[in-house]
């Protein structure tokens, strides 16, 4: 009878300790959530703001300054090409037209007299040389010099007054074209976006430091993009030709297709060394021709794009999440002869890789990885498809280390259960990347 106390003792004893060494266990254990490895359909892109704007428009401007008398538009209105747009007072510009038109009048009478002055100096020039060729004593050297020098300069007067002509003529055209711009027409079929004076108000001409006013805007708005601005990591990326994905604000829950038609080849605003360019943004303007409009779009609306820069169909990858830094010198690579190692080299100090289940522990195993999805990562090597990993959270995985205890939370546990067999990357497979 005693001897089975004892034996009974002896086993709460045991039974007691290993429930112990249990909790222990548990309280050490880190509790993580587990995702296996699966076939996904991901896509990259790049996303950026802007806004809306017509592919075709032109600011009109004015190249002569006066006092606007005529303004028969309106903002909004469509125009056909050579529209009146508006007219400038012509009177100071007619009256230059008019002075220009005689002073040309006196150049070609002057010419006239100085044409008449070389002719007649060119006939006594004449007359003296066919003198002293025959020997008469009624002609000197002297005189004979003379009248051929004066026809010289007569001749030279002449083309000093044929110059003058030319002048005249030149001055007379550049007032007779500044009176036309007098009066604005369209350059273009469209819609006049802005309109920026009224009548009588006075239109100035921009100078090299001092833009002239822009009068109005005349667009076309059949072929409109959407301009944004990409950050500099982001632009080897885009190329011309790209999908892309627009949301323009004004038209909620709507998406309209583009294509990337322009990539700026300088930065937005210019880097100025004299301030320095440490913390300056660096952006590039990307233009998306948008292939089907919206009745109503108007330039100016906010706009968000989804540059598609490459896609993948069905290969293995793992979440976004699950992607962790470890320092080389606190791994060391197990050999496994039926996977190949991911790449890795001397000069890397950190590696990229994941931790992978093993019943209840965690063992870092490095990755390759491709293109980035919205929230899952293409996976190139290092790891098998159905491979469980640990998938969060983010606390967790920075806690864990090669060889880390984990609790799996909840219903992930059938999942670390049977992940192995490749039935999670079916699964998974059938959920796809994010609905694209």
């Amino acid at each position: 009878m005693k001897k089975a106390i004892i034996a009974v003792v002896v086993v709460v004893l045991l039974a007691t300790m290993g429930y112990l060494a249990t909790q222990r266990e548990g309280r050490n254990a880190v509790e993580v959530r587990v995702e296996a490895v699966g076939l996904r359909d991901l896509v990259d892109d790049v996303s950026a703001t802007g806004h809306i704007e017509p592919k075709t428009q032109v600011q009109i401007t004015t190249d002569v300054a006066g006092r606007i008398i005529q303004l028969p538009v309106e903002e909004g209105q469509d125009v056909e090409e050579g529209a009146l747009l508006l007219q400038i007072d012509p009177a100071l510009f007619r009256a230059a037209v008019e002075r220009a038109e005689a002073g040309l009048a006196q150049a070609r009478a002057s010419y006239a007299q100085q044409e008449a002055a070389y002719q007649q100096a060119q006939r006594d020039a004449d007359r003296l040389t066919t003198l002293q060729a025959r020997g008469t004593d009624f002609v000197t050297e002297a005189e004979v010099e003379q009248a051929v020098t004066n026809a010289d300069v007569q001749n030279r007067l002449l083309e000093a007054t044929e110059h003058q002509v030319h002048q005249a003529e030149a001055n007379l055209t550049q007032e007779r074209d500044r009176l036309l711009k007098t009066t604005i027409r369209a350059p273009m079929s469209g819609r006049i976006t802005r309109l920026n004076v009224e009548r009588g108000e006075t239109a100035i001409v921009g100078t090299m430091n001092n833009p002239g006013t822009v009068l109005l805007t005349v667009a076309d708005l059949s072929v409109m993009e959407a301009v944004i601005e990409v950050d500099e990591t982001d632009v080897p990326d885009i190329a011309m030709g790209d999908s892309a994905y627009v949301e323009i604000d004004a038209f909620p829950n709507r998406r309209f297709v583009g294509t990337v038609t322009e990539i700026g080849n300088s930065s937005i605003v210019p880097l100025n060394p004299a301030t320095g360019s440490s913390n300056q943004a660096i952006d590039f303007e990307v233009r998306i021709e948008l292939r089907a409009p919206p009745e109503g779009i108007r330039p100016d609306l906010s706009a968000t794009a989804d540059v598609i820069t490459d896609t993948r169909d069905q290969v293995p990858s793992i979440p976004i999440t699950s992607l962790t830094l470890m320092d080389a010198d606190e791994y060391e690579e197990i050999p496994n002869e039926n996977l190949p190692s991911a790449p890795r080299s001397e000069a890397v100090r950190d590696i990229e890789g994941v931790f992978v289940v093993e019943g209840d522990i965690v063992r870092f195993r490095p990755v390759e990885i491709g293109i980035a999805g919205e929230n899952y990562f293409e996976v190139v090597s290092g790891i098998e498809l159905g491979t469980t990993v640990v998938s969060g959270s983010f606390q967790a995985i920075r806690e864990l280390q090669d060889g880390s205890r984990i609790q799996i939370d909840g219903p992930d546990a059938a999942i670390a259960a049977d992940g192995d067999d490749g039935s999670g990357g079916n699964d998974a497979a059938a959920n796809g990347e994010d609905g694209r």
